[in-house]
């Protein structure tokens, strides 16, 4: 039998042991650390770099290929391929973590909220004991006015609660059932979570059940992201693995739980007082969170296990609340048109306007929905990766030292996330660099970076210096090796518009068919509400400017915020909220890109970048 050797991660020094032919990614899942794999590990996408620093581990070919000889020979690997020999020491660069610290978005419009909720509290009290009485506990809390049943949990703790409490109890009742019987008045206590789950990142928010007002508010990255950055790629670990939907439902319920925690410890409110949890989530997220395989998800038609919302209590995932909690997972409009997208129709009240809007949600996937008169349509495209970093060399998520905003102004000036040296450039960074570099006369409207003897005679020389050549293309270069957190430029690369120009033109044919299904011209339209977490971050003149956004005035482009977490809270506050969500569903009608016969003649017309106006 072999025997584990010790590895040694550095810089944090930490050591755990593993057999030999163990992957490095696995090790380092062991000593606690998550790498970048956007491309779920395949060893495509190159981001998951280690560094040997001290045994032996042989390079493969696939390694060799990917990072070059002189780079492996000085000891890179890739972590997703490299396999455990004997004792080593690696070192893991910042770039290859995936970021804990990643900018997400938390908020929402902030609108008044109606409070009604399933949930609520009476407090009562029992005359004592006489010594004649020969009524049963359970008589007795019904003549004092409790006439709905039991829980068996509640049930259970009848007789101590009673006897601890000197008669004076408080029911917690949410719909039809007694959920719990408490000691003495704990009527001022009564609290929710509403969660919004990601594909990259899960934000939970705790509420005040009497009041509805948020009492605190966590998120993190969605830890299956470990698996791969999309949805697809998950979805072919359940498909393929035995074993992998547990997997992918464990992590995704130790990072809620994880949320839940921390608003336990920012609030000092116990969690088992809390009594409802709503979660809002696109259709494969919703499904693997509820242990329900979505591999028919991965082939057509793209079946939905479920529409309908679905109900169950806290014990059946288990989540780190009451016990007897109710759960309701967002009803589901269908393949990639998930609970969130329902949320986001309830939170905006989309269903309810006047004028032509667009609903778009920009996230890894992106989810778009068009109102016109009585017509609802919602379609979902593949958008996500290059808005994240993945599939960008020199991508990444936005989290400290990566260049969110970028003004070309005689030179380039960044802003950079975290106030530090500049380490990547993550989506909207990527948005404004390619339309800056429209505006300049450096990009063409085909997606080419011009070579210096194409650009405008205009040009100032310092952005004219920026244009390096290689093997027939050309590159920009945004920051010199001397000013980069690495120690390496960091470029744009030709390539680098080519995967913005497929995650653009997604999104915008995604919109022109709706509009086209609708019978509607982009003028039309009276507001486009912008959703999500990319969405909100990105600058409307530079969504414009590349064709992700129609080109209509700025000021009808407003941002929402996370809609998907203020639909949960709606519906976590009100039973009608919940009914309101269940019509939306009804009235939406799903539409099925893959089966649109204009789709691939739209997204070829819209990889093409607009004129300028």
């Amino acid at each position: 039998m072999s025997k584990e050797v010790k590895i040694i991660f550095q810089p944090s020094g930490r050591i755990v042991h593993a057999l030999p032919g163990t992957v490095i990614l696995e090790a380092a899942a062991l000593a606690g650390f998550i790498i970048h794999t956007p491309c779920g590990g395949t060893g495509k996408c190159a981001k998951c770099i280690i560094l040997i620093r001290n045994g032996k581990c042989p390079a493969t070919e696939q390694e060799l290929t990917a990072l070059g000889k002189a780079r492996t020979e000085e000891g890179f690997r890739l972590a997703c391929l490299a396999r455990i020999t004997g004792p080593i020491t690696i070192e893991i660069p910042e770039n290859s973590l995936f970021q804990t610290h990643q900018k997400i978005l938390t908020g929402d419009t902030g609108e008044t909220r109606d409070v009604n909720p399933r949930v609520r509290k009476t407090v009562i009290q029992i005359p004592p004991l006489s010594p004649h009485e020969t009524r049963s506990d359970l008589e007795r809390l019904q003549a004092a006015g409790v006439s709905v049943p039991l829980t068996f949990l509640a049930l259970q703790s009848l007789p101590n609660v009673l006897r601890s409490s000197n008669g004076l109890l408080t029911v917690v009742q949410a719909d039809q059932d007694v959920i719990a019987l408490e000691p003495g008045d704990t009527s001022s206590s009564c609290y929710g979570i509403a969660f919004d789950i990601g594909s990259t990142t899960l934000v939970g928010t705790l509420v005040d059940l009497l009041t509805g007002i948020d009492i605190a508010v966590a998120a993190r990255v969605n830890p299956q992201t470990s698996f791969g950055d999309d949805v697809i790629s998950r979805i072919q670990k359940c498909r393929g693995e035995k074993g992998g939907l547990m997997q992918l439902q464990s992590a995704i319920l130790d990072g809620i739980n994880r949320i839940i925690d921390e608003l336990e410890r920012k609030t000092r409110i116990s969690r088992l007082s809390v009594y409802e949890v709503v979660f809002a989530g696109n259709t494969t997220m919703q499904q693997m969170l509820c242990g329900i395989d979505p591999s028919a998800l991965g082939e057509l038609p793209f079946t939905p296990a479920f529409r309908d919302a679905l109900e169950f209590t806290a014990r059946d995932l288990p989540l780190h609340v009451h016990p007897c909690a109710k759960i309701t997972v967002f009803p589901q409009i269908g393949g990639f048109v998930g609970g969130d997208t329902t949320a986001g129709i309830v939170a905006t009240r989309l269903d309810r306007t006047t004028e032509p809007t667009l609903l778009v949600d920009i996230g890894t996937n992106g989810e778009i929905v068009l109102k016109h008169g009585s017509l609802l349509l919602a379609t979902s495209v593949a958008a996500g990766p290059a808005f994240e970093g993945a599939r960008i060399t020199n991508g990444m998520r936005a989290t400290s030292g990566a260049i969110e905003k970028v003004i070309l102004d005689g030179d380039v000036k960044l802003n950079v996330i975290g106030n530090t040296k500049p380490a990547g450039l993550c989506g909207t960074g990527l948005i404004d660099i390619a339309a800056e570099l429209l505006r300049v006369g450096i990009l063409d409207v085909t997606g080419r970076i011009l070579p210096p003897d194409e650009i405008p005679a205009t040009l100032p020389s310092a952005l004219r210096d920026r244009l390096v050549a290689d093997k027939g293309e050309t590159h920009f270069l945004l920051v010199p090796k001397t000013e980069s957190a690495t120690g390496s430029p960091i470029f744009l690369y030709q390539r680098d518009i080519r995967e913005l120009q497929l995650a653009n033109a997604a999104i915008r044919a995604g919109i022109n068919i709706l509009l086209k299904m609708a019978g509607l011209e982009a003028s039309q339209l009276g507001a486009i509400l912008l959703a999500g977490g990319f969405g909100n971050f990105i600058r409307r003149n530079h969504a414009r400017r590349i064709g992700m956004l129609p080109p209509i005035p700025c000021d009808k482009i407003r941002f929402v915020g996370n809609t998907s977490s203020f639909g949960a809270k709606r519906v976590l506050l009100s039973t009608q909220e919940k009914d309101y969500a269940a019509r939306v569903v009804g009235q939406v009608r799903h539409v099925d890109l893959s089966l649109d016969p204009d789709f691939h003649l739209e997204f070829s017309n819209s990889m093409l970048f607009p004129e300028a106006e």
